[in-house]
């Protein structure tokens, strides 16, 4: 079919919640995709960074066809080892607990939520409260969306659910004062991404630690976005002052399949019982194979450094680019605050024109999530691109 032909489907058929780039993706291959006019790509999104071990990574699709070949599931009724391998493989290089599989980030949150307000009525709270920063993001289910202030809207929405307080995401005395004897628990992203990239204050982050150990409330860190490499260590957290209670992930987890995971540390492990929660595809042999490779790519010290030292590469050929204001983010987790009179939405065209596939989360900002398989020679590759791009869209007068 041509790209129009699917512009129209996509029109009649799909509900208009996407707005898409006009541009039909047909084969990947590490940072690199092809378009269908048979164009070449390099990808600096990576799927707002689910392919962090870049596209159709052979070990990953390899797995994914062996399992495929022999067991694609049973439900969770029964036992299967991929998925029982996944969650030791989680637990055993994060907090040391328990796991509950998911489908995406989305449904991690939504466990972590059940898993925390249940915490909190064991300690007879009756009617806990969940503690979010501005800016966050947690997902698009009814109690995640609530739990993300930008989005929880009464007006579209409504009625949300009770139970959620925001405060500013760089006000620790705000935080410290929202924190009482209703907390439930504080959920904090390490790195804010949907909002453009904002790492929370080490301040930020040691406040929520001891407002929640002064107040027997949890500390959940939202590392789908971050996490599986992202900023130059397996979880963000590694690299922090903090440590949380309760971690969720995703995106990258599952190696380019819908995987998610709601952690725990030993303490909370049987917080949820039989009956409690549940999912009819999360754990799935296919899904899980998927993981499991992922974390044989991602979980690798040499990688991770070659994270940390690309970061710094990156960062240092944005923040020199005209055009760029500022830089902010850790490892391959990166934006470019624009200088004033610059749009990133026409800046991200021209450099989708040029070849290089990038984001833009606010008007003002250009978002980089790249494989975290690149080399130098992509870096500098994608700072040219998006050089070029800069200028041209600086030279265009506005309408």
């Amino acid at each position: 079919m041509t790209l129009a032909e699917l512009q129209k489907l996509d029109e009649r058929f799909m509900m208009p919640t996407y707005k898409r780039a006009p541009v039909e993706f047909v084969r990947g291959e590490g940072a690199r995709l092809w378009d269908c006019d048979g164009k070449k790509y390099l990808d600096f999104f990576a799927g707002v960074s689910v392919h962090n071990a870049g596209h159709c990574h052979p070990c990953i699709v390899e797995a994914i066809r062996d399992q495929a070949g022999r067991l694609m599931g049973v439900s969770n009724l029964f036992y299967t080892e991929p998925g029982l391998r996944l969650v030791q493989r989680i637990a055993e290089s994060s907090l040391g607990g328990r796991v509950f599989l998911t489908n995406s980030g989305t449904e991690a949150s939504e466990c972590a939520i059940k898993l925390v307000r249940k915490h909190a009525h064991a300690r007879g709270i009756e009617r806990p409260e969940i503690v979010v920063l501005e800016g966050a993001f947690h997902g698009r289910t009814l109690a995640a969306l609530t739990a993300t202030p930008k989005l929880a809207r009464e007006d579209l929405f409504g009625p949300l659910p009770e139970g959620f307080r925001a405060v500013p995401r760089d006000d620790a005395s705000a935080l410290r004062e929202a924190v009482g004897e209703l907390t439930a628990a504080v959920m904090i992203e390490p790195i804010q991404g949907e909002s453009g990239i904002w790492p929370i204050s080490n301040e930020v982050l040691i406040a929520a630690r001891e407002a929640c150990d002064e107040a027997g409330a949890l500390l959940v860190l939202d590392e789908v976005q971050t996490g599986m490499g992202r900023t130059g260590s397996l979880w963000a957290y590694e690299q922090l002052p903090i440590r949380p209670d309760v971690m969720t992930a995703a995106k990258a987890l599952g190696g380019g399949l819908p995987v998610g995971a709601c952690v725990t540390t030993p303490e909370l492990g049987d917080v949820l019982g039989p009956g409690d929660h549940g999912s009819t595809f999360a754990g799935g042999p296919v899904g899980a194979a998927a993981a499991l490779a992922a974390f044989d790519v991602l979980d690798d010290p040499a990688l991770l450094r070659s994270v940390r030292e690309l970061g710094g590469r990156l960062r240092d050929g944005l923040d020199a680019l005209d055009g760029t204001a500022e830089v902010r983010g850790r490892g391959l987790m990166l934006a470019a605050g624009l200088a004033d009179g610059v749009d990133a939405g026409d800046v991200a065209s021209a450099a989708l024109e040029n070849g290089l596939v990038i984001n833009v989360p606010t008007p003002g900002t250009l978002r980089f999530l790249p494989p975290l398989t690149i080399g130098e020679d992509e870096v500098d590759e994608a700072l040219a691109l998006l050089g070029d791009a800069l200028r041209v869209q600086r030279r265009t007068p506005n309408p």
